[in-house]
């Protein structure tokens, strides 16, 4: 493999991974809202153990833990063409596709302060990249 299709699956896996943690954050929000509802039907019911199953083995967590570790083989791939210092830049840039799906999924603010952090992430990348070798 060459170097440019190390930092392609790079980049990918790091959006690949953003996508993961929105679907486990959707986990965590259903579950929450579910026990705010404080539903007395079927669900209030349920004995600890089947309420816990439920929280940890539905499928946003299953598809976010699958899509994490498939990631996770990926960038391991990845760096046997790309140095270790370009991949840690590279995963860096995870805070801005996260920012920009939770707008997307949550409808999450974008604040000044997120922008302005993640716009010194994209800088420090570009200067790490002009940089040189």
């Amino acid at each position: 493999m060459d170097e440019w299709t190390g930092f392609l699956i790079l980049i990918i896996s790091g959006i690949m991974s953003s996508f993961s943690q929105v679907l486990l954050k959707k986990s965590a929000l259903k579950i929450q809202n579910d026990k705010d509802e404080k539903k007395k039907d079927k669900e209030a019911e349920k004995s600890a153990k089947e309420k816990i199953m439920a929280e940890y083995l539905n499928g946003y967590v299953i598809s976010g833990y699958v899509i994490m570790g498939l990631c996770m083989v990926a960038t391991m791939i990845a760096f046997t063409a790309v140095d270790m210092k370009y991949g840690a830049v590279l995963e860096s840039l995870t805070y801005l596709y996260i920012m920009v799906l939770s707008r997307l999924f949550f409808g999450e603010k974008m604040t000044k302060m997120k922008v302005l952090g993640n716009l010194m992430i994209v800088a420090g990348v570009i200067v790490f990249s002009i940089g040189g070798r």
